[in-house]
């Protein structure tokens, strides 16, 4: 295995967060503090505990989920459009580094960023609500997991963008609806029949509540079937990525 390769690509990502800090890092958390005031405050008022749990804690598997998602995408994104944008990506492709070396790096390095963000965020949400987590190996575990698979699908979005519009389309108008209408804000158990029904269809459902299962022993569908839907999506990702460099859809036309 090509590690240096792998370090060049993981090194340079990393590098290009730092140098936008303040959209990376800054402006998320500076964003999910805001829905702490606004939710837990004008909501948690009126609201003051969803099965048990006080309404300011229960939002925050939600809120750093949907950080964690948009973030994945748009850094794993990001890292592959700009290579194709330049068109550096033909001195990657004929780079000694095989299609896996160059996923590991790009996709690493969003993950590490996201997995980061998640924890600094979890870290700030201490500050407004008091916080417990049941099963911190859990959490960790599903916090990785849920990175890695959205950096992959991430990294299919940047091959498939022809522009930034499109780089952008995914997580601002599919994603964060799809959070929202996730139960990360609520328990789709408070919902009515034919709309409980209907919000199982939405797969990010699945990866809220195993999240909030991890900090509260508790979540909308058993811990068992919100993993599976989380690796199935991974290993679908992997099956596109590798039908991506098989093919070279994208990446050399």
């Amino acid at each position: 295995m090509n590690t240096h390769g792998i370090w060049a690509i993981y090194r340079f990502e990393m590098a290009r967060a730092l140098r936008t800090l303040w959209q990376s890092l800054v402006t998320p958390v500076l964003t999910t503090s805001l829905y702490f005031i606004v939710f837990g405050g004008a909501i948690g008022s009126r609201m003051q505990n969803v099965g048990g749990v006080d309404y300011g804690s229960f939002i925050v598997p939600g809120l750093i989920m949907l950080s964690l998602l948009t973030q994945s995408i748009s850094n794993a994104a990001i890292g592959i459009y700009f290579p194709k944008f330049t068109g550096t990506i033909y001195e990657l492709l004929s780079a000694p580094i095989s299609a896996m070396e160059m996923v590991l790096g790009y996709v690493g390095a969003a993950t590490t960023k996201s997995v980061l963000l998640g924890l600094i965020i979890l870290a700030t949400a201490a500050f407004f609500v008091p916080l417990r987590i049941e099963h911190p190996g859990a959490m960790i575990a599903f916090l990785l997991l849920t990175a890695i698979a959205f950096s992959l699908f991430g990294f299919i979005i940047g091959v498939w963008a022809g522009n930034f519009e499109q780089l952008n389309f995914v997580p601002a108008l599919l994603i964060t609806p799809l959070t929202f209408l996730g139960g990360a804000f609520y328990s789709i158990d408070m919902l009515p029949q034919p709309w409980r029904t209907v919000s199982l269809f939405n797969p990010v459902v699945y990866l809220v509540s195993g999240f909030r299962w991890s900090f509260f022993g508790k979540g909308d569908v058993a811990i068992g079937v919100s993993l599976g839907v989380t690796a199935g999506f991974l290993a679908l990702c992997l099956v596109i990525i590798a039908w991506i460099f098989k093919t070279g859809w994208r990446l050399k036309n």
